[in-house]
């Protein structure tokens, strides 16, 4: 460490953080119509964020996400998906400097109502 850099402390990043960065990345991307529940288990019961359809984890400062989605008709499901990947992990590195280990996408359904 450099003589001339001071050391102020610790930052700590609380897992509801992770979910909200995860959920505004995921809305802002073209083909997304919303966020939906993710998968009921016990083992998910009182998991943060799985009702909002994002379920993080973080291990050794690596950041796994699942996100459960509902897509827009008339868009391409790998293309969409493909760029809600690229925009949460940029949003998490840029945000909170954090390693992404993977970002899976569940496409719970397509909806046909939007214009």
């Amino acid at each position: 460490m450099d003589k001339n850099q001071k050391h102020y402390g610790k930052t700590t990043i609380a897992p509801d953080v992770l979910v909200s960065i995860a959920q505004l990345a995921t809305l802002s991307v073209e083909g997304v119509s919303h966020l939906t529940p993710g998968p009921r288990d016990v083992n998910n019961l009182f998991k943060k964020g799985v009702s909002e359809g994002v379920d993080i984890s973080v291990e050794d400062n690596v950041v796994y996400v699942d996100l459960y989605v509902v897509l827009k008709r008339d868009f391409n499901v790998r293309e969409v998906s493909h760029n809600i990947q690229r925009q949460v992990a940029r949003a998490i590195s840029e945000m909170v400097g954090m390693e992404i280990g993977r970002i899976n996408i569940h496409v719970e359904d397509i909806n046909f109502k939007e214009d």
